[in-house]
């Protein structure tokens, strides 16, 4: 028996079907706002998108301007270096051919051809034909490791890199070869194809370690500065910018601004046309210094022949360092200023290899230091400028005065006023000549004082001595007249790197050791001793000051700035230390650069400059009041550094120049001092510590046109050894004016 099933109709509900329909409105309606938020709202987001993929900027160097000294004379400039490359795509099809460049190649650069990369038919991976089948991406990661231009990895392994990074890119094999293998490589081009001489600018010194320190060199972009330059234009990979010298101080102004190239490109990288009208770099502007090359030339052998002479003579290294700068006081225009030891900066033209660098900074005389601006030392007898200065104007002595100078004094040390005087505070104050005359120099006026270089008699105007001086200068005012006189304060050059000095304070004193300002630290530092620091610099400042009757003129090392055409052009610059900036306007706190203008900091006899001090017995304050510096002070000091020219027997400077045809004055300096390296050596024994010598003098003493220090690190006696280099520069210095005025040109000095 059979049964018959009937099969039930389905029932489509509709409800279904709008869900479908439902499902692909929503599909078509999310594709369709998608639509519209790509094409209409992010249109141009999406546009640059695509014109990223296509186009490329390609920075063009902009070359950079040429340093010269104040005749003309080429200090920095850009010359041609010669790299070899190799672009990947360019290369031909067949090995064979790939091979035999390379081996040409191998033979004239002496670059090793490496190994070149075959297939291994039983093998889907790429192998090398070396022992031990190092794998490509072993391989190229080999070549990783190395910066371009620096030897290391062969030449199949810069090129297989490239071609995967680059193809169309060049890629260098070798940088800086001789003309003569650049013209060899040039005219084998036609057999050797993606191969190519490429023509790179690099900065050359042709004067070297002479002008080191001033000019500076060039390296690559501080990962620091790298935002700030990239946003300016420039390309970290391959732009540079100064490290040192003029060429750090005065990058805006050298640098130029790099010029841009907008064009087309095709998925491997490949250039194909132009899609904007290019952008032509600006150069940099060029520079000249104030600094005289010959000058500079007897300043560098003078201060070397001087420190070979006493180390042969005393058979040991005593000297390691020194410093000569020469000015013209009535302009500021730094003349010569060498620091010795000094670099080859030649050697960082390309780059900055890594042996020399750490040889000069491991050096422990600092070779890359500019001892004349960044290196502090006590100052001592030059810094009784400030002192004899001081105590004329505040009255304290004249030019009738009769000071007493014994071999030496007994000074009762007091840390407050009040303090009563016994055997445990009082100690001798020696005068330098004791050892040669015990008695000293006796009864001495106010410019025998300077002449003499007496430490006896300016313990006592800076200190004051019982009733013969009552009431002495006094650290505070000594340190008004220090600082009107350019000590304690960046001078602001256009060099980086300057340092500010150090004239104490009581409440300095107090910060930093924890006690209290004595009566002998007065004494110590009327003489340029103790805790006073300053610069060579700023010795020379003081100097100049006197020389030029009390007008402090801006030290400077730029004449002028000048545009492609040679045209000088107006140029200001700020010497904020933080941030060096040059710019063809004023701004607050910047100078005038170019064209050249003299510019005076202050006429300490006209500005008002030195605050007053008013005492109440033996408690003292600064008032409200501010006061000049007198004519008459001015001229009493002056002729005292002229005695010390004139006045025989005592005249410091009597025996270096009583027979110079030109009138000379100045002041010498024997500083005591006690640093890390002689507390190392163990020479900082009590009485007998080592000293630096300085020498100081200007001349023509009546209208002087050059001022000259010299400074040896523990080079002792000042007179001895520092003042015979300032009399061969200041020889040096006429006997360069005699031959440009022979020539019909003109003198070192305007």
């Amino acid at each position: 028996m059979s049964s018959k099933i009937e099969s039930r109709p389905l029932r489509f509900e509709a409800w279904r079907l709008g869900v479908i329909y439902l499902a692909v409105a929503l599909t078509l309606a999310a594709f369709s706002v998608r639509l519209v938020n790509l094409q209409i709202f992010n249109v141009d987001s999406y546009k640059t998108r695509a014109e990223d993929n296509y186009t490329k900027d390609v920075s063009i160097p902009a070359p950079r301007g040429i340093i010269y000294d104040r005749n003309g004379y080429l200090l920095a400039r850009n010359i041609a270096a010669y790299n070899i490359t190799i672009t990947p795509a360019s290369l031909p099809e067949d090995d064979s051919d790939i091979q035999r460049i390379y081996r040409e190649l191998s033979k004239l650069l002496d670059v090793p051809v490496g190994n070149f990369v075959v297939n291994d038919p039983n093998s889907d991976e790429i192998f090398l034909s070396v022992p031990g089948g190092l794998l490509r991406e072993d391989y190229l990661n080999q070549a990783k490791l190395f910066a371009a231009c620096v030897p290391g990895p062969s030449i199949a392994q810069l090129v297989a890199l490239q071609d995967t990074l680059a193809p169309y890119s060049p890629v260098p094999i070798k940088c800086n070869v001789s003309e003569e293998t650049a013209r060899i490589i040039e005219e084998k081009k036609s057999d050797m194809p993606g191969v190519n001489v490429e023509i790179e600018p690099i900065r050359d010194y042709p004067t070297g370690s002479l002008t080191a320190h001033l000019v500076g060199f060039l390296g690559p972009i501080p990962a620091s500065q790298e935002e700030e330059l990239k946003a300016l234009g420039f390309d970290p990979n391959r732009d540079k910018v100064g490290y040192a010298g003029v060429e750090t101080s005065l990058q805006e102004i050298l640098s130029g601004r790099n010029g841009t190239r907008v064009v087309q490109i095709d998925v491997a990288g490949q250039e194909i046309r132009n899609l904007e009208p290019p952008i032509p770099p600006v150069p940099g502007y060029n520079v000249y210094l104030t600094i005289d090359t010959r000058l500079q030339t007897a300043a560098q052998a003078t201060l070397e022949e001087e420190i070979r002479f006493w180390n042969a003579h005393l058979q040991s290294i005593r000297i390691t360092s020194g410093v000569i700068i020469a000015m013209n006081p009535k302009t500021g225009e730094i003349l010569a200023m060498v620091s010795y030891p000094n670099y080859e900066n030649n050697r960082f033209s390309r780059l900055i290899p890594s042996y020399y660098y750490n040889q000069l900074s491991q050096d422990p005389r600092r070779p890359l230091l500019n001892n004349a601006i960044s290196a502090e030392y006590p100052p001592g007898s030059t810094f009784k400028l400030s002192t004899a200065t001081g105590a004329f104007n505040e009255g304290i002595v004249d030019l009738n005065t009769i000071v007493k100078a014994p071999g030496k004094l007994f000074l009762c040390e007091r840390f407050n006023p009040n303090d009563p005087c016994t055997d445990f505070n009082t100690r001798p104050f020696v005068d330098h000549i004791a050892d040669k005359l015990p008695e000293g120099f006796g009864a001495v006026t106010f410019t025998q004082c300077i002449a003499f270089s007496s430490n006896v008699c300016f313990y006592k105007l800076g200190g004051g001595y019982g009733d013969e001086i009552p009431q002495g200068l006094g650290i505070e005012r000594l340190g008004e007249y220090a600082r009107a006189l350019g000590y304690g304060a960046r001078s602001g050059i256009e060099l980086p790197g300057e340092q500010d000095g150090l004239i104490p304070t009581p409440q300095w004193k107090r910060i930093s050791t924890g006690q209290n300002w004595s009566t002998g630290d007065t004494y110590i530092a009327s003489v340029g001793q103790g805790y006073v620091l300053s610069t060579p610099l700023q010795v020379l400042m003081s100097g100049a000051t006197i020389a030029n009757n009390g007008k402090l003129m801006q030290p400077t090392v730029v004449n002028h700035v000048t545009d492609g055409d040679g045209k000088t052009v107006e140029m200001w610059f700020d010497p904020d230390p933080t941030d060096f900036k040059a710019a063809p306007f004023e701004t607050e706190g910047s100078y005038q650069i170019s064209p050249f203008t003299p510019n005076m900091k202050w006429d300490i006899t006209t500005d008002p400059l030195i605050q007053e001090y008013s005492c109440d017995g033996p408690y003292c304050t600064f008032t409200d009041v501010y006061k000049t510096v007198s004519e008459a002070t001015i001229q009493a000091v002056r002729a005292g550094t002229r005695q010390a020219v004139t006045t025989t027997p005592y005249g410091t400077l009597y025996a270096l120049f009583k027979d110079f045809p030109i009138a000379v004055a100045g002041k010498t300096g024997t500083a005591e001092y006690c640093d890390d390296v002689a507390r190392a050596a163990d020479k900082c024994n009590f009485g007998a510590w080592p000293t630096h010598a300085w020498t100081l003098a200007y001349a023509p003493f009546d209208d002087p046109e050059i001022v000259v220090v010299a400074f040896a690190y523990n080079g002792g006696e000042g007179a001895s050894v520092a003042g015979p280099m300032v009399s061969r520069m200041i020889k040096s210095y006429f006997e360069i004016k005699a031959i440009d005025i022979a020539q019909g040109v003109n003198a070192p000095s305007p």
